[in-house]
């Protein structure tokens, strides 16, 4: 596995050789979100155990996110940092990983460079957002502010080099190299792990077909799509199976499959569903969930307000209700507000 001095390498001699063949740059790029949300279960609990929007009853905060781009000729350049419980300890492990490292200072999402051998082929290197999956880290670019299972379940973050190449104008590939260990910036094992994707995209169709194998980290094979089936209507389909590998941390199985059918009623207010199955396993537990999740997009200008219904029906009693006793559903209900800029 490289080691990530290695990959620093790699990106500190891009830069050298892009400044010195192609001195001509753009302007930096400053963007990023803001975010925060009031939820309030119905058994008064912090009851589904998704990712982000945790807090019942509770005006609280989601993250500040500040993204910098630079291109210099063909080389290009990206860092992002965030702020608060989203965007640290609950998307970016310190330590152990946990809200007991709620003031960890390391909290950077992305820092990645990007060589642009031609208008075909490009490499990247570095620590960057996963490719697996429909949802993300980031509010802007979700519909639904609460997460789903597959989402929770699976990867955040990849440390490694990859390859992108345009195989025409519908058709591409990648393929990288990994460390074998999920959302960290450094390998502990030393071991690597191998990446691709499969993706197609015409108008109003994009499709993408990834996979991801590790000794340690496990094997997934996930399915991403979306269809603009008319202006309005869009329809997103993410399927997933993975299976674990040899590493302590990630000791489970899961199989899940979700639709996401949106429809723009006006160019302000949108309405969106999750519909989502899921299955579990570990060595001591096996259950499975079907989750629903019922969100409105209310746009302010650069403001996104989202109100959203959720209930999630389990096998297992592995919810509270009002009277701390198991129960095989819960219910919740929120109001976020996301600002990008």
């Amino acid at each position: 596995m490289k080691k990530v001095t290695l990959i620093l390498g790699l990106m500190l001699t891009s830069i050298t050789f892009a400044q010195e063949t192609t001195p001509a740059s753009t302007p930096l790029e400053i963007s990023g979100s803001a975010d925060g949300y009031f939820k309030y279960d119905f058994s008064k609990n912090e009851n589904i155990p998704t990712s982000f929007a945790t807090d019942h009853g509770s005006f609280s905060l989601g993250m500040l996110d500040l993204i910098l781009k630079k291109t210099s000729g063909k080389f290009s350049f990206v860092g992002d940092v965030a702020f608060g419980p989203r965007g640290q300890y609950q998307s970016v492990p310190n330590g152990d990983g946990t809200a007991l490292n709620a003031d960890n200072s390391f909290n950077i999402q992305n820092l990645y460079g990007t060589y642009t051998f031609s208008d075909k082929l490009s490499v990247t290197a570095g620590y960057a957002g996963t490719f697996i999956g429909y949802e993300v880290i980031s509010p802007v670019a979700n519909f639904h502010y609460s997460t789903s299972y597959l989402f929770t379940n699976g990867p955040f973050q990849h440390a490694g080099v990859k390859a992108n190449y345009k195989v025409s104008d519908k058709f591409g590939a990648m393929v990288g190299i990994f460390n074998d260990q999920w959302n960290v910036y450094k390998n502990p094992t030393g071991a690597a792990a191998l990446g691709g994707q499969l993706s197609y995209a015409v108008d109003g169709v994009s499709a993408y077909l990834n996979f991801m194998d590790g000794k340690s980290s496990g094997t997934i094979v996930d399915l991403t799509a979306a269809f603009q089936i008319t202006k309005e209507f869009k329809l997103g389909v993410n399927g997933a199976d993975f299976k674990h590998g040899s590493s302590p941390n990630v000791q489970y199985d899961y199989t899940g499959f979700a639709l996401y059918p949106s429809y723009a009623i006006s160019d302000a207010f949108a309405l969106g569903l999750r519909g989502e199955y899921f299955s579990y396993k570990t060595a001591a537990t096996d259950w499975d969930v079907t989750a629903i999740t019922l969100s409105g997009n209310y746009k302010l200008g650069s403001l996104t307000l989202i109100p959203e219904f959720r209930f999630d029906n389990n096998s297992e009693e592995v919810f509270m209700d009002v009277d701390m006793m198991g129960t095989k559903s819960a219910a919740q209900f929120l109001v976020a507000g996301v600002y990008s800029f």
